[in-house]
């Protein structure tokens, strides 16, 4: 007889993980999120106690979606242990401008397909 399945295991899961760069692009933070809109706004306004907010690091340089927590938080440790100049050419890769990225965020996110 089959298994039936719960509806919940069918929702749909978005974490994030992102690069925040300050201003002069001297200092870089890598974080995760289920909610990358609210979390930009976090940093911003800085509620966010910490390095990002000792060191006024808030822009949104680049950032990745995954379905799955493990892999979310497995790509977060992976960055985290990169050299300054790998992550430089990783958020150029996306953003080879430089610009922040959380302006218009919201907008990005309603329109991309999610694989």
């Amino acid at each position: 007889m089959p298994v039936p399945i719960k509806l919940e295991s069918m929702r749909e899961y978005h974490f994030w993980v992102y690069i925040l760069f300050d201003e002069r692009a001297q200092a870089t933070y890598i974080g995760i999120t289920n909610n990358l809109e609210r979390r930009m706004i976090e940093h911003k306004m800085g509620l966010v106690d910490g390095y990002t907010k000792e060191h006024n690091i808030h822009k949104l340089g680049y950032f990745e979606h995954y379905k799955y927590i493990n892999d979310a938080i497995a790509r977060e440790k992976i960055l985290k242990k990169w050299n300054r100049a790998w992550k430089y050419r990783l958020i150029e890769t996306m953003n080879p401008n430089w610009n922040d990225l959380s302006v218009g965020l919201d907008e990005y996110i309603k329109n991309m397909v999610i694989l």
